[in-house]
């Protein structure tokens, strides 16, 4: 994993390739604390942001461990694969926890066989559930985390094929549609039973966008480049866009 510079691009190791890929990433604020989906690794990584250091790793039933969100008490994991969230609860002092707790996917949730499904995932606006992305539907779900229950976010009709990513800023959901090579504005209720999808923005600079990231005024796509075979020397980038 890197760290890069926005302003120059210019990246340094932070963590050694330890314990397989690292998919989803995201940083508790405050803490020093990186949390890592790792794949098909089926493992949850946590990286000291100062020095890479390994701070915790926990095993879980896994199919492909792939996004991350941090809530005021938990960190919460998707599974492309399985239909099940993993949780690594945080102690009142943020401490770490022995293990992780895997909380299957209920209600409305359906996985798709032979497909991407639970990719994207974020908290509500009001903080007391949690928004998850099926990629192969085009579909987004409320989850009760207490009780794994899903259902699907009422967006009037609209879709969002292909999500993957999602970043909620304030009442407005970003979701990264990556087979479109566009990222979707969805203004969410409070509770986030319901949305609207405003408008959507692409740029030629996008290569298959997976995820995106908020910093200032500005939104930054990241792109896989899936469709690019991967060499010693395949360059990738961030797109800074404006926050629509």
């Amino acid at each position: 994993m890197q760290q890069v510079d926005l302003r120059t691009g210019v990246g340094r190791q932070l963590s050694a390739p330890v314990g397989g890929s690292a998919v989803g990433l995201k940083v508790e604020s405050g803490r020093h604390r990186l949390f890592v989906a790792g794949g098909s690794s089926g493992e949850i990584r946590v990286v000291d942001t100062r020095d890479g250091a390994s701070l915790a790793r926990y095993k879980v039933a896994g199919g492909f461990l792939n996004d991350v969100v941090v809530t005021k008490d938990a960190v919460w994991v998707t599974d492309s694969f399985l239909g099940q969230l993993y949780k690594v609860p945080l102690g009142r002092d943020g401490s770490l926890p022995a293990a992780a707790v895997t909380v299957p996917l209920g209600g409305e949730w359906v996985n798709t066989p032979n497909s991407f499904n639970a990719n994207g995932i974020a908290s509500t606006p009001d903080g007391r559930a949690l928004i998850v992305g099926h990629t192969s539907s085009g579909k987004l779900f409320r989850v009760d985390p207490a009780t794994g229950v899903a259902k699907a976010v009422d967006l009037g009709g609209e879709s969002v094929v292909g999500n993957d990513g999602l970043l909620r800023v304030g009442r407005d959901l970003y979701v990264v549609e990556n087979g479109s090579n566009r990222i979707a504005k969805v203004g969410l209720r409070p509770d986030g039973s319901a949305g609207v999808l405003e408008r959507r923005l692409t740029d030629y600079r996008f290569d298959v966008a997976t995820t995106v990231a908020a910093y200032g005024d500005r939104l930054y796509a990241v792109n896989a480049r899936f469709s690019t075979p991967p060499t010693p020397t395949t360059t990738y980038t961030a797109v800074a866009v404006p926050r629509f």
